[in-house]
């Protein structure tokens, strides 16, 4: 790609096309999966089954059924109050990072174990890996801060035969590091992958998940987090611009283990402080992927020095 930039958008309002959750919920194949599921699903208004979303027990439990339907996780659970994420979004980033890495493929989606994936703040969940494990064969580092995220990964990684020898956890022991004291001397990447903390304090993670249950049609907006989350994955001081550009600067230290770092960024208004850190670490090449999930719209940067 001769591009410094290249802006691959559109604004899109739907899921990616090999995104096997761009349907609507299939509740009868979801509760043949997972029949506790049926404590939470009820009918609507408008005579189409559902859930509260609402409801963190009602998502927790849908995200088990969907991990067990689609891909073959007998076991998946997490400690209270950790992230619960909306799965459909996290198979988008997986989906688009399959597009990336077949752009210098000819064209061909890499599968197997020979594409290495690192996963930066893997989170309790473990659902980046789950998912790219699980739909591509690659193989995962997932790293996090946190020792019970940790210790909550491996467990789900160690009981599901399937992905335990395609998934490693581990733990990143200095908080202001990301890189550094993951990626061995000797290691070398595809591509990393990152969601990192949006928001800037606890307060404004708390009146963001506020809008949210107003959104989902919560009788109450509680001060609880309907998908839940630590401080450490939903908040960190300056938002995402302050992680993200720690992220592209310790990037320059590790410019040949990885052929391309990338994140999430979930504010279209960090992009020109973003793009001022690339151009300040002179990658080679940055790309910005426009994905959406509803309304909600979202996308990638990501960057390469080679």
């Amino acid at each position: 790609m001769s591009e410094k930039n290249q802006n691959i958008s559109s604004e899109k309002n739907s899921l990616h096309s090999r995104n096997p959750h761009r349907f609507r919920y299939d509740f009868k194949q979801l509760l043949r999966a997972c029949p506790e599921l049926s404590t939470y699903v009820f009918v609507n208004k408008y005579g189409t089954e559902t859930i509260d979303f609402a409801n963190p027990d009602g998502v927790k439990m849908l995200n088990r059924a969907i991990l067990k339907h689609f891909y073959k996780i007998s076991y998946w659970d997490i400690p209270p109050h950790y992230l619960c994420p909306p799965i459909p979004g996290r198979a988008d980033y997986i989906h688009y990072i399959a597009d990336l890495l077949a752009d210098s493929n000819r064209g061909l989606i890499p599968e197997g174990n020979s594409v290495k994936v690192l996963d930066i703040g893997v989170g309790a969940n473990c659902v980046y890996p789950i998912i790219g494990a699980s739909a591509y064969g690659w193989d995962f580092v997932g790293s996090d801060i946190d020792p019970v995220a940790i210790q909550s990964a491996n467990n789900i990684v160690v009981s599901n035969p399937s992905i335990s020898d395609k998934i490693e956890c581990r733990l990143q022991h200095t908080d202001s590091h990301i890189f550094k004291g993951i990626i061995k001397p000797d290691e070398v990447f595809d591509v990393s992958i990152c969601n990192p903390p949006f928001h800037g304090s606890l307060a404004e993670a708390t009146a963001g998940n506020q809008r949210k249950v107003k959104n989902l049609g919560g009788k109450n907006a509680k001060s609880t987090l309907n998908f839940g989350g630590k401080s450490s994955e939903l908040w960190c001081e300056g938002g995402e611009v302050s992680f993200i550009g720690k992220m592209i600067e310790e990037s320059t230290t590790i410019p040949n283990q990885c052929r391309w770092f990338t994140s999430l960024v979930s504010k279209k208004e960090n992009l020109p402080s973003i793009y001022h850190a690339l151009k300040k670490a002179k990658v080679l090449k940055y790309r910005t992927i426009d994905m959406a999930q509803g309304q909600k719209i979202s996308r990638i940067v990501a960057w390469s020095f080679l």
